[in-house]
């Protein structure tokens, strides 16, 4: 599976490629230049895996992008944009209206909306059991509420971002066959939705806290960013995992002191029968955090 490689992927590939990712030096030993390297052979250690990652230091600006305009299927990170939209639609006291749930409805891993068939779901139970445990007939029911998977794409044109698309409902959605530009985003428009919807003035406050708080609550993502998330740090995020070897996560992490780290990181394997390769997005946090952390700022 070819992939078009960049001036720091080329770099970066010829420093590492013999050994597995390292952290990158101290700040003080251009940090732009060798966490770029080390994100390059993150990728270069692993056969058959492509990757993408779009990471923001909200403090300054700072910025580290792999691969961050390169397109990969989002999966169920897009439960995260529809949980925005239900957030941006309807009010607070709205969230209690009850949502109908028939086995019918039901679709694979709904460990939550399993337990409602009949009875229904509110519109915040949805939104909760699809945020912190992926519950995909919960997702489903949010993309309902918001005009299905072409309201989805709305919103997200509305936040500004001219990229992601939502074309399917789960679990059709996840599929991520190599080439196919349906349910698709890049590193760098997830971040910054994500940014937005969190850290941004989209959503009302009551909202954006409920938002922040099932994120923060997710069960879904020890093995990912949390996994290479310094001491001390919260970190708050959403998965999503598919064919080929797909995986992502996006996430807002916040050291003990100082402004929050923006992170977003996709992978796409080349053969239907991959498996997601996890370890890496612990490494790339690792790496992250190291180069955007607090007190790796250049003076001057």
């Amino acid at each position: 599976m070819g992939h078009p490689i960049g001036r720091r992927s080329v770099l970066g590939a010829a420093l590492l490629a013999p050994a597995a990712c390292a952290a990158p030096p101290p700040a003080a030993d251009v940090p732009d230049l060798a966490a770029a390297a080390a994100l390059a052979g993150c990728e270069a250690a692993r056969r058959g895996v492509r990757l993408g990652v779009h990471a923001v230091a909200t403090a300054d600006g700072r910025e580290l992008a792999h691969r961050a305009d390169e397109r990969f299927a989002h999966c169920s990170i897009v439960k995260v944009l529809a949980a925005g939209a239900v957030l941006d639609r309807f009010p607070i006291e709205q969230l209690d209206r009850r949502l109908p749930v028939e086995a019918a409805d039901l679709v694979a891993h709904s460990p939550s909306a399993r337990a409602h068939v009949g009875t229904g779901m509110t519109l915040r139970e949805a939104a909760e059991a699809a945020l912190r445990y992926s519950d995909n007939t919960a997702g489903n029911l949010l993309l309902r509420a918001v005009g299905g998977p072409e309201g989805i794409t709305a919103f997200v044109r509305s936040l500004g971002d001219p990229v992601t698309r939502s074309d399917r409902w789960e679990p059709a959605l996840n599929t991520a066959v190599p080439g196919d530009e349906r349910d698709t985003s890049t590193p760098r428009a997830l971040s910054a939705d994500v940014r937005e919807l969190v850290l941004g003035s989209r959503l009302d406050v009551a909202a954006r806290e409920l938002l922040r708080g099932w994120m923060l609550a997710n069960t879904t993502g020890d093995a990912r960013i949390r996994a290479g998330a310094p001491a001390g740090w919260r970190v708050a995020d959403k998965t999503g995992t598919g064919g080929y070897g797909t995986a992502g996560d996006a996430a807002v992490l916040w050291p003990p002191q100082g402004a929050p780290i923006v992170l977003t990181v996709l992978t796409a394997g080349d053969h239907p029968d991959a498996q997601p390769d996890e370890a890496v997005f612990a490494e790339v946090t690792r790496i992250v955090t190291t180069a955007l952390g607090p007190g790796s700022g250049r003076a001057g």
